[in-house]
């Protein structure tokens, strides 16, 4: 059974996924670093870390958000290009405003898109990165696929997303926050209950660790690798392509 953020509304996971974006945008970043403790500060840095030999120049940063990736990416390798894109033009714009006050718009360009339908040439980056998104692709082979497509032969995609412990007592432990407490949280500070109930249960659907790892290899992917990171929480796929 698809998870959506609102069970009962007759639209598709795609459109329920933006508007969901659309609600939480002007709080999604101070939901982030409250709902984290702020290591997700840490775990991007490390996403970044997994395309930073190849150097690349021209980068795509998938369900780019407010761009926090995209940014961290301009720091660290100052290319010639970053592009990201991302269904929500409103978490665009919060991002965009941080762009600016930074003085990053002469690298980073934000534009909405769909990640399963590209509107790029085959091979044109040299890189690509997904923080937090692949688990909202309604189609995610059909993403992966398009992913693949406009990398550059040899190029490196990675992938970070929230995984589900398995070591006691973190998976516990996990488990109770994610389903008691950041829902209630998320709640409070957004003012949108689905949001931080879909989450968890996203998580929950999402394939992992190996069997994730064998549905990039089918979509065009090589040297696919797993990094667990934080006991598990979440954890960075990284592969080429083929």
């Amino acid at each position: 059974m698809e998870v959506v953020p609102y069970k009962g509304k007759d639209t598709t996971k795609k459109e329920q996924v933006q508007e969901m974006f659309d609600n939480i945008a002007p709080k999604y970043d101070l939901l982030n670093r409250v709902l984290s403790v702020g290591i997700d500060i840490l775990w991007r840095k490390k996403l970044i870390s997994k395309i930073v030999p190849s150097k690349p120049e021209f980068i795509l940063d998938v369900a780019t958000g407010t761009a926090d990736v995209a940014i961290e990416i301009a720091r660290t390798l100052n290319p010639q290009k970053i592009i990201g894109l991302d269904l929500s033009d409103l978490m665009l714009n919060e991002g965009r405003k941080k762009v600016r006050d930074l003085k990053l718009d002469y690298i980073i360009e934000l534009i909405q898109g769909d990640s399963e339908n590209l509107k790029f040439k085959d091979n044109t980056f040299d890189a690509i990165t997904v923080a937090f998104g692949v688990r909202n692709f309604e189609d995610l082979e059909k993403g992966l696929y398009e992913i693949q497509r406009v990398l550059k032969s040899g190029a490196t995609l990675a992938i970070l997303e929230f995984s589900k412990p398995q070591d006691f007592p973190v998976k516990q432990l996990y488990k109770f926050y994610f389903s008691y407490i950041l829902p209630k949280l998320g709640k409070w500070v957004s003012k949108d209950s689905a949001a931080y109930t879909y989450l968890p249960e996203s998580v929950q659907n999402f394939p992992q660790g190996k069997e994730f790892l064998l549905i990039l290899e089918k979509t065009g992917y090589k040297n696919c690798k797993c990094t667990p990171l934080t006991f598990g929480i979440s954890s960075i796929y990284s592969a080429q392509k083929q």
